[in-house]
């Protein structure tokens, strides 16, 4: 479709959105799946139905004039309030729905992922799905930037006013270690120090949320080994030759290496997290919630039952929310 010079159109308006997002037309076109000439060409539409030039081209990142700031406001009103609606006829007719945007913590990779998207797909017969799975900062960005429209993420720690939040689960942090190489009746963390302990990489929230706490307790162990997947890291303790700390997800997402594995509370105080999915407020308000109400059992069957038969004793801090 050609859209005429002269005339606004919401195209134009996503459009201009992405390009100050992004920073350029070029990074506009690649998150918008657009040719640089088609964004560019909107933008040039979008200013002469405005009769004013919103963006400086000739700075790099370019630069938003002082009508282009004037506007961005209004703009991102307006394409609020269509995204609304487009939920709103959604919810007025789920079936319907023609596309949704999903990005979920590789945590949930192995088993609610498929269950998930077999059960959204069975519901929306029409609809196209998209699916990303990336760290929790990585998701959030692309969920403000309104390049995804749910994410399900660990929560972290901040709470914007954009945000609308469903509760999915809380979870343990556990110590892991080489099967039989720790005996529960001793000290624990006197054992473990004698091996080298592999963190988790510091770009990743749970990397921070773990360093936080061994920060917290006056625990400063080596800085040796620093990765970035859960299995990498339970593939170095399965081995023998380190010990580590993760949680029940990330030790369910990794079943080659749980023989040659010990899991175990903490030797020191103890931590949790919180697994949340998110939309934009304002966006997105009951199918949010009726994918989060689909994620529950799911998270309960396939991954909080089968470790609570195995650990009983993570139960308090192993629940859904």
């Amino acid at each position: 479709m050609v859209d005429t010079p002269g005339k606004l159109s919401l195209w134009a308006i996503e459009v201009f959105i992405a390009a100050v997002e992004e920073g350029s037309v070029s990074n506009a076109a690649k998150r918008l799946s657009a040719s640089i000439s088609s964004v560019s060409q909107q933008l040039t539409n979008l200013e002469t139905a405005l009769g004013a030039s919103l963006l400086d081209r000739s700075t790099r990142p370019q630069q938003l004039t002082p009508a282009g700031g004037l506007f961005l406001k209004r703009a991102q009103s307006i394409l609020s309030e269509a995204n609304q609606a487009k939920a709103e006829l959604a919810v007025y007719n789920f079936s319907q729905m023609s596309r949704l945007r999903l990005g979920l913590i590789e945590d949930f990779d192995a088993e609610v992922t498929p269950a998930l998207m077999e059960q959204l797909a069975g519901a929306l017969k029409g609809c196209q799905f998209l699916l990303e799975s990336a760290s929790s900062y990585t998701l959030t960005d692309a969920l403000d930037s309104r390049a995804l429209d749910l994410v399900v993420v660990a929560d972290l720690n901040i709470a914007e006013k954009w945000m609308q939040v469903h509760s999915l689960m809380q979870e343990p942090f556990v110590a892991v270690a080489p099967k039989g190489y720790v005996d529960q009746a001793k000290p624990v963390f006197e054992q473990l120090e004698k091996l080298p302990f592999v963190r988790y990489s510091s770009r990743q929230m749970m990397g921070r949320q773990i360093e936080a706490h061994l920060s917290r307790q006056r625990i400063n162990l080596p800085n040796r080994f620093e990765f970035g997947s859960y299995h990498a890291i339970l593939s170095m303790v399965a081995s023998g030759r380190s010990w580590s700390v993760t949680t029940p997800l990330g030790y369910m997402s990794a079943q080659r290496f749980h023989g040659a594995l010990d899991v175990m509370p903490l030797p020191f105080k103890a931590l949790t997290r919180s697994i949340s999915l998110i939309a934009r407020q304002g966006e997105m308000d009951s199918i949010a919630g009726d994918v989060a109400a689909l994620m529950r059992p799911l998270i309960r069957k396939k991954l909080m039952e089968p470790c609570l038969q195995k650990f009983p004793w993570m139960g308090p801090d192993f629940r859904v929310e």
